[in-house]
This record gives structure tokens, C-alpha cells and sequence, in this order.
């Protein structure tokens, strides 16, 4: 072998080991270090995540350098103790081509700068609350309430207004009548609020009244027994005297809260009250009154209530009726995702996700906006692990049976048993999201698909209009081996990457990484523009774009990049078989 072939050897050799271990879409490489993480078995051919090193060897990542210093030092010292030709060649190149890699890496490390620069700028825009501030309203007499517009399990809700707090004027645009407002108006003989502009107008506000059966009647144990509900609760929900109670057995601790986000309902005041006798009461829930107000009653005289935005309807009331068009039902299943990963960040697991416990309004261009509510069952600990410790059967696993993540369903308790939250309401959302693209929900009905036992060849087809980067992500997320599904994150950057970021998935190869950088640049600079015009300040695409740029990850980014690659890899070359 020549020395020139043997500087070219090396030269290739350095390149292979580049391009395996930083930029090839297939994932052989990635696969290998993973130990089969990604696989589900030998006859199932599924999507794999874009190679890149784990963060188990971030110490060879950052070591490289000093690596191919090494390796180019060892080459000149062969020269000059004898070695063969050859040998000083191999050495010499392999660590001029392990040098390349660090000079990705240095890409690398100016692209996570650039993320982090620009989710500080978003960041520190922060979100804007629905609703205009106010500084009362911490007594439930300060309220004229309405007819009721929704009961649940364990609360009713009915709209309320605050005369010290009157409504933003609208815009003649927001003025018009939506389509779940003519759903409502046509069934008059429903018990239900008539949902008409004029109504939410009038009571721009909604009253939750939670139902007290054993927690007692003084606000330390209402509190306390229900601190769950006060998850989304804003920073003046509460008097400040009540924030320095008894909750979860510790003095002076609140119980965890989560920062504001358009797609998770937000609690403007909780305070507990006497059990007032308001409409449809005695007709709707007579048995969780309290005796003085029906003899028969079993609740106790006082409860918690939470002040809320009053929003049109629910998704299912939506979705019973109409099925959005393509790209609407695309942001749709972006924004549910958006606030399940919302909650992930901050340690929090929803554990009761389903079409009711989600809100649904329009904004200015009539797009639907979703909002998750009802926290009653969710999973709030304070060190965010979102493991719940499951060593009996009498611990809780959460509501709604029928949506919840085989990882959760199949538990089995015992000594040091745990159960993952921290991908179970992802899962659920993708469930959920067969119902916005107009197909019935998989695992619903004496016909659907059980979560302890479905095989992932038996979920449904969705519609061939869905866009096969939407396909993709309910497929994955619907994983029965939850260590193979992405994170709620990684999934949410895939469809934004999908709905925006077209040209920045266009030739990912050595340069992709910057490419990618230089295309969120543009586009921050485009949703800042736009901001300042004020013509997008309150439409869901405006938010999401916001949203998704105040949370950048260049590792869930680079993830979800590899994820969509690869998965149009795969569906090209099954077009091609065909």
C-alpha cells in the first residue's frame, strides 16, 4: 500500500467515523450504541431516530480534541522512532479525521448556543393571561353566577361574571358566532348553557365547584385533600394568608404549580365557600349537598372553588359534530402535544387526558384552540421524577381506564415497583388525536383495542389526507414499549419541524445542523416582526411558533430531525416496493 493510499484510508476512516456518528439519517450506528432501544423486534421494521452520540458518552464527545491531538502525535513520534511508512500515514490521517469531528462538535456546541440565545429572548416575552388582571374576587359573593355548563365526577361548573372585573372589549371578528355555538343553540332540550357569544360575553368567567364529600369542612383539610386541583393556579390565586397552610403533611408548602401556557387552563383565584344551592343542583347532584340544603345530602357545608376563563365547549362536544379541516386538525394535535410536554418540563402528568378534559375556543382566524384542564388526577411531585411509587393496589393509577399507557394499565404492585408518568400522557394524546382526524378513538368501545394487550398492527389506518410527518408521530407515540416512543418534546418538535421547518429538512448533511440554526434565526426574526405588527399576537399558529422557540433543545431537536428523516426515508422506499 502507498503512502498516498494510506493518507486516503485514513482520511476515509476519520470521515466514516463523522458521518456514522453525527449526521447519517439511517441509524445503524445510533442503533448499536442504544442496544436496541429503538428496535421493536425482528420482523417489524420501524423508524429510527437520526445517529448521534448519547449522552452517555458525552465524556468522547468533548474529549475528541485532545484525541486527535493524540493520534497525530503518535503518527509524528513513529517517524522518528522507525515505524513504517504506512503506519506514520494511518496515524497521522485517522487524526486529521478524528479532527473533523471536533470541528462538527464546535458546530455543535454554536448552534446549542444559538438555541439558548433565542429561547431566552422568548422566554422572557412570556405568555399573556385571557383575561385582563384583577385584584379581587376571593369570596365567592363577589360573583353573580349563571346557569350551569358542565358536571363531571367530582365538581360541577357554571359560568360566573365579576362586576369588579368587566370583559375586554372584542373586536368585531371575535364577535361572530362559532360553530359549537349553533351545535348548543340546536339542542334546546339539553340541560345545557346555550354557548352563544353574547353569553360568554356576559360571563366571561367560569366557577368550578368541587364536591366535598370527606375532606371536612375547614380549609386547612379542603386544601389540602384537594391541593390537585390547584396545579395551574396563577401566583395570586390565593390570599396570601392561605398559601402558609398544612398541605402534604408539610407547613408552609404550596403544592406545586405550573407556569402559564396557552394550552393549559389557568386558575385565576381558589378560595373555599359555603355550598351554595345554585341551579340544577337539587335536579343534578342532590346526593353531594350538604343536609341543610337536602336532607339527604352526604357533602360536606364547605368547598373549594376555582375561578377559571369560560371557554365554549369541550374537543368532544366539537368533535361530535364537525371534523376540522387537514392543516386545523394538524395544530390541533401540535397544541394538545404542546401541553402535555408543557406539564413534562415541570414535572407534572395529567393521568386523566381525554376529549372532555380538554377546553376548545377560536381565535381571530377561527382556528381551535385547545386548553387541558381538570387536574384532579394528575401526578404533581416535587422532585419531577413523575415515578409514583407502586407497592398496593390502593394507590391510584390515575383516571379514565380506557386511555391509560400500557406501562401504566399492566403495572403490577410489589416492593420498589414504580410506575413512568413521564410518557403515559403522550401516549393518551395520540389516542386522542384518531378522534380529531374524524376516526373513533382505537381504544373506546365493546370493539376497541385494549391497552394491556393490543398489538401495534392492530391500530387503524388514519385517513390518507393526514400528513404522513402527523401519521408518523401518533404511530410512534402509540408504542406499547414506552423506552421506544419520543418524549412529548421530541414529538412536538417533530410536527412544528413538519408544519414550518420544510426547508430546513432539505439536504441534512454535514452542514444540517447550521442549517438548521440559520432557519430558526429567520423564523424567530419572523414571529418577533409579526409580534410587533401585533397582526398574530392571539392566533394559535402565532403561539405555537412562540412556544416552540422558547423551549429549544438542540438534542430534542436533532432527535426529531433523525425521527422525520428517516421516516421519509422509509415511506420513499415504500413507494418504491409498490
Amino acid at each position: 500500500m502507498s503512502v498516498k493510499h494510506a493518507i486516503s484510508r485514513g482520511l476515509e476512516l476519520g470521515r466514516s467515523v463523522l458521518q456514522l456518528g453525527l449526521f447519517k439519517s439511517g441509524g445503524r450506528f445510533a442503533a448499536k450504541l442504544r442496544a436496541d432501544r429503538f428496535r421493536v423486534g425482528p420482523s417489524v421494521r420501524t423508524v429510527q431516530p437520526q445517529a448521534f452520540l448519547p449522552s452517555r458518552y458525552r465524556y468522547y464527545r468533548t474529549s475528541l480534541k485532545g484525541l486527535a491531538a493524540q493520534l497525530q502525535s503518535a503518527g509524528f513520534r513513529r517517524g522518528f522512532t522507525g515505524g513504517s511508512p504506512r503506519n506514520r500515514a494511518v496515524f497521522l490521517a485517522f487524526g486529521l479525521g478524528v479532527g473533523l469531528i471536533e470541528q462538527q462538535l464546535e458546530e455543535d456546541r454554536k448552534s446549542a448556543a444559538t438555541c439558548r440565545e433565542i429561547q431566552a429572548v422568548f422566554r422572557k416575552k412570556g405568555f399573556q393571561s385571557p383575561l385582563k388582571p384583577f385584584t379581587s374576587g376571593y369570596k365567592l359573593e363577589d360573583y353573580v353566577i349563571g346557569n350551569q355548563i358542565g358536571k363531571g365526577s367530582n365538581a360541577a361548573v357554571y359560568e360566573a361574571a365579576a362586576p369588579f372585573a368587566p370583559p375586554k372589549k372584542k373586536k368585531n371578528h371575535d364577535d361572530r358566532t362559532s360553530p359549537l355555538v349553533q351545535i348548543n343553540e340546536e339542542e334546546e332540550s339539553q340541560r345545557t348553557q346555550s354557548l352563544s357569544c353574547c353569553s360568554l360575553r356576559n360571563f366571561p368567567l367560569a366557577i368550578k365547584m368541587m364536591w366535598n364529600f370527606g375532606a371536612g369542612s375547614s380549609s386547612e383539610a379542603i386544601l389540602k385533600s384537594m391541593s390537585q386541583e390547584l396545579v395551574p393556579a396563577g401566583p395570586l390565586a390565593m390570599k396570601q394568608e392561605k398559601e402558609q397552610i398544612i398541605l402534604d403533611g408539610h407547613f408552609g408548602v404550596v403544592p406545586k404549580r405550573v407556569s402559564a401556557h396557552p394550552n393549559v387552563i389557568r386558575v385565576f383565584r381558589a378560595f373555599t365557600a359555603d355550598v351554595p344551592l345554585l341551579p340544577c343542583a337539587l335536579e343534578e347532584y342532590p346526593d353531594v349537598l350538604p343536609a341543610r340544603l337536602n336532607p339527604a345530602g352526604l357533602g360536606n357545608n364547605r368547598t373549594l372553588f376555582l375561578v377559571m376563563k369560560n371557554y365554549p365547549g369541550t374537543l368532544r362536544q366539537y368533535l361530535a359534530a364537525y371534523t376540522p379541516e387537514r392543516r386545523h386538525a394538524s395544530l390541533m394535535a401540535l397544541q394538545l402535544l404542546e401541553g402535555v410536554a408543557h406539564l413534562c418540563r415541570q414535572g407534572v402528568a395529567h393521568r386523566d387526558l381525554k376529549s372532555d378534559n380538554v377546553l376548545l375556543e377560536f381565535d381571530s382566524d377561527g382556528v381551535p384552540r385547545l386548553v387541558i384542564t381538570d387536574f384532579g388526577c394528575c401526578l404533581a411531585q416535587r422532585d419531577s421524577s413523575l415515578q409514583l411509587p407502586f407497592n398496593s393496589m390502593w394507590v391510584s393509577r390515575g383516571g379514565n381506564a380506557s386511555l391509560m399507557a400500557p406501562e401504566v394499565v399492566t403495572a403490577v404492585p410489589g416492593s420498589g415497583v414504580f410506575i413512568d408518568y413521564s410518557k403515559a400522557d403522550a401516549w393518551a394524546a395520540a389516542a386522542i388525536s384518531y378522534e380529531i382526524f374524524g376516526q373513533q378513538n382505537p381504544f373506546y368501545g365493546a370493539q376497541g383495542l385494549d391497552s394491556r394487550t393490543y398489538r401495534e398492527d392492530q391500530l387503524p389506518l388514519l385517513p390518507s389526507a393526514v400528513p404522513a410527518d402527523v401519521q408518523l408521530v401518533i404511530k410512534l407515540l402509540l408504542r406499547r414499549n414506552p423506552s421506544k416512543r419520543p418524549s412529548a418534546c421530541v414529538a412536538a418538535n417533530m410536527l412544528h419541524l413538519s408544519l414550518w421547518g420544510q426547508r430546513a429538512l432539505v439536504n441534512q448533511d454535514s452542514a444540517g445542523m447550521k442549517k438548521l440554526a440559520d432557519w430558526l434565526l429567520c423564523q424567530s426574526a419572523v414571529v418577533l416582526l409579526k409580534g410587533c405588527r401585533g397582526s398574530s399576537g392571539n392566533r394559535v399558529e402565532a403561539e405555537l411558533q412562540r412556544s416552540f422557540l422558547s423551549n429549544l433543545d438542540l438534542e430534542d431537536l436533532r432527535t426529531a430531525v433523525g425521527f422525520l428523516l428517516y421516516g421519509r426515508e422509509q415511506h420513499q422506499a415504500c413507494i418504491m416496493s409498490a
